[in-house]
């Protein structure tokens, strides 16, 4: 693949990648790769957050997106507990972790050594990991009410792929074999 960046230097998926390899400073606030769509995306970097807290055991995960007009700072946060502060820094560690390689890197944390309340911030989410006494206390579901609670599984539901047009033209219809009715002793085809 050639580079977009001048000879010598490899294309990347990662535009931050090939700004060091050349030696130029990354700006502030330049958190995302070239090759990521903000709003394409942005449901999948918080479905891999999700997973990267399931990957961990962590409890009661929860996704509050805000309204637009509600003059929050971002899209979406991502709650959960954890039992223990080790547990606790393995999420976050697993959080960090999983959309690094996404090429998304945090831009803040918070609470981190202390393991009570950690906080990653990415700009369009937010991820608060909770000692289970501290989610109790902040409650951020509460102070937060205006959100839409999505579950889960909204945002890790895959769309079934589409085949299009010119696939269906080209594959040939597969013969379904015969099979006799119980009832009639009629053989018929059966649906696929």
């Amino acid at each position: 693949m050639a580079s977009l960046d001048g000879p010598g230097t490899e294309a990347c998926s990662c535009s931050r990648t090939r700004r060091a390899k050349l030696g130029r400073a990354t700006p502030a606030g330049y958190n995302r790769c070239a090759c990521m769509k903000k709003k394409d995306d942005l449901k999948q970097q918080v479905s891999e957050a999700l997973l990267a807290c399931q990957d961990k055991q962590a409890n009661d995960i929860a996704v509050l997106e805000l309204e637009k007009d509600s003059g929050a700072f971002t899209d979406y946060f991502v709650v959960c507990s954890g039992t223990n502060p080790r547990q606790i820094q393995a999420i976050a560690d697993a959080v960090d972790e999983r959309l690094e390689a996404l090429g998304l890197r945090v831009t803040h944390a918070e609470g981190y050594k202390q393991a009570e309340w950690v906080l990653l911030d990415y700009v369009d989410f937010v991820v608060h990991i909770f000692s289970e006494k501290s989610r109790q206390f902040y409650d951020l579901e509460r102070l937060w009410k205006s959100a839409s609670r999505l579950q889960p599984a909204d945002l890790l539901a895959k769309p079934k792929p589409r085949r299009s047009s010119a696939a269906k033209a080209t594959t040939p219809p597969t013969a379904a074999p015969k099979s006799a009715s119980p009832l009639t002793g009629k053989t018929r085809r059966k649906r696929a």
